[in-house]
């Protein structure tokens, strides 16, 4: 039985066509490979039909699913260019300690105990 979710059934045009258009880009690299659904879809370990969804761009289809495909087909290093992050984000980059860390380079008491 298909997932359902209220989202994906809301989706506007402007995501689908993409979706789509990176699913046929799947197929072609599969098909350049001379591979058939059902080899594809072991390789996956998933389901022929499965595979079909996210060949068909499919919404519904599992983004580890997807790097999966990506990986198997050569081409993993393409999803560095998704979404790169805003330069000024990436400057700004900050690392949290928790509080239970204490202050950095401290020896904190409960550690010194051998």
């Amino acid at each position: 039985m298909p997932k359902s979710s209220r989202s994906l059934s809301a989706l506007p045009s402007q995501t689908v066509k993409p979706l789509e258009g990176l699913g046929l880009r799947l197929r072609a690299h599969r098909v350049h490979r001379a591979w058939t659904v059902a080899e594809m879809a072991e390789r996956l370990m998933c389901s022929p039909n499965t595979l079909r969804a996210l060949e068909s761009g499919k919404p519904g289809t599992s983004i580890g699913l997807l790097a999966h495909a990506l990986w198997l087909l050569g081409q993993i290093d393409s999803l560095d260019s998704v979404a790169p992050a805003p330069a000024e984000l990436a400057a700004k980059r900050r690392v949290r300690r928790s509080a239970a860390q204490g202050t950095a380079g401290v020896i904190a008491e409960g550690e010194r105990d051998f």
